[in-house]
């Protein structure tokens, strides 16, 4: 066991670990967020809307376990990026969580009154509460991409020299509405799924738009991180198996760093090439009206460009664009291999069991939700 899950292999491990959570927080609430986000567009009557909601009604809670997942991983397992994700991205995910804290208030009043004012403005708070989140969190990841400006002094209290509105760089904007059409795609297709009439065909047009342009701008963002963004490489490397230190390293920014990644292992190629290859089929196979297909396309396409984004920066997390030796590496960032080695014992044994539960989830709920089924209900449903 000390040989096979050394701290070396347990470091990139919760590498892996990590990208999964954040893949499986995607594609779940994923298309949560992105029905939300199409909720002025595929409903034009009350009905409609309510139709729209009750798609996602009872999974969204659910959901966001991944959400949680995640940012307890960050935590226990990667405790300095936590710390420096919290001084530079304060704001920002203050306005996540605000946004977020609208979905279930918006759920649960929205239907309390009858009055077309009093629904419309929560139907704009749902909105909210899908999209800004997505532009964050895309936001989030164009600012990596880059390099986030702190550094450490030498007992390691990190410094944060950004505000709000440096993170809203064009770059990072980009990265943002990729991030809000690749869900908007993701959210269609399971309205394709869930629904039927003119809300289905206007989610597929929405799909098909939505698709289109998370691939315009996926190769747009893949052409100016490889030709015009500095990526960051070692001069001396740190120790895989050493000590959580980040400053025990020498880095330097480099004219397409990132891009070298896939020179030394070309087979991080197929993380872009499936994120192109989903779009395409999610629109292949929503035209076809084969839906579930479509829908799993659409969530592997997520995963694909997700996925892009941290093989071209491995090993590197959080990239110091103020002090790139600082920069924090998947060989320093971590916690003790002892803290990795019990949380992946955790893992091992809950993970299996939220994806059980999950797919058990939606199998009890599969099938269409129709607006004959909604005002039938229409005490007992959002």
């Amino acid at each position: 066991m000390d040989i096979l899950l050394d701290y070396a292999t347990l470091r990139v491990i919760w590498w892996g670990l990590l990208g999964v959570l954040l893949i499986g927080f995607a594609v779940t609430d994923g298309y949560d967020l992105g029905t939300a986000m199409l909720l002025p567009v595929v409903a034009r009557s009350d009905v409609e809307r309510r139709v729209t909601l009750n798609c996602i009604g009872p999974v969204w809670e659910g959901n966001q376990v991944w959400l949680i997942l995640g940012a307890g991983a960050i935590f226990a397992a990667f405790p300095a990026i936590y710390a420096v994700a919290f001084s530079g991205f304060y704001i920002a995910m203050l306005l996540v969580l605000a946004t977020l804290i609208l979905r279930p208030v918006g759920f649960d009043f929205r239907n309390k009154l009858e009055n077309p004012v009093w629904r419309r403005t929560w139907d704009w708070a749902l909105f909210a509460g899908g999209f800004v989140p997505a532009v964050v969190f895309g936001v989030a990841f164009g600012n990596l991409l880059q390099g986030v400006p702190f550094s450490f002094d030498e007992d390691l209290r990190v410094s944060y020299q950004g505000g709000f509105f440096d993170l809203l760089n064009p770059f990072a904007l980009v990265s943002g509405v990729l991030s809000a059409s690749m869900l908007a795609m993701h959210g269609a297709a399971w309205l394709s799924l869930k629904t039927e009439g003119v809300i289905r065909d206007r989610a597929r047009l929405a799909l098909t738009i939505a698709a289109g342009l998370a691939a315009l701008l996926f190769a747009i963002a893949g052409v100016w991180v490889w030709s015009a963004l500095d990526g960051y490489a070692f001069v001396s490397s740190p120790v895989p198996g050493g000590p959580s230190n980040p400053l025990l390293k020498d880095v330097q920014r480099v004219a397409g760093g990132w891009v070298a990644n896939y020179g030394r292992h070309p087979w991080m190629i197929i993380a872009p090439v499936v994120g192109f290859v989903g779009m395409a089929l999610a629109v292949l196979l929503n035209v076809a009206r084969r839906e579930l297909t479509a829908l799993l396309s659409s969530g592997l396409a997520v995963a694909g460009v997700i996925a892009t984004a941290g093989v071209s920066m491995f090993p590197f997390l959080m990239p110091s664009s103020l002090d790139p030796h600082a920069s924090l590496t998947v060989w320093d960032a971590t916690s003790s291999r002892t803290t990795l080695l019990l949380m992946l014992f955790a893992g091992v044994i809950f993970l299996p069991i939220i994806l059980a539960y999950t797919g058990f989830v939606l199998r009890v709920l599969r099938g269409k939700v129709t607006a004959e089924y909604v005002e039938n209900n229409s005490h007992s449903l959002y």
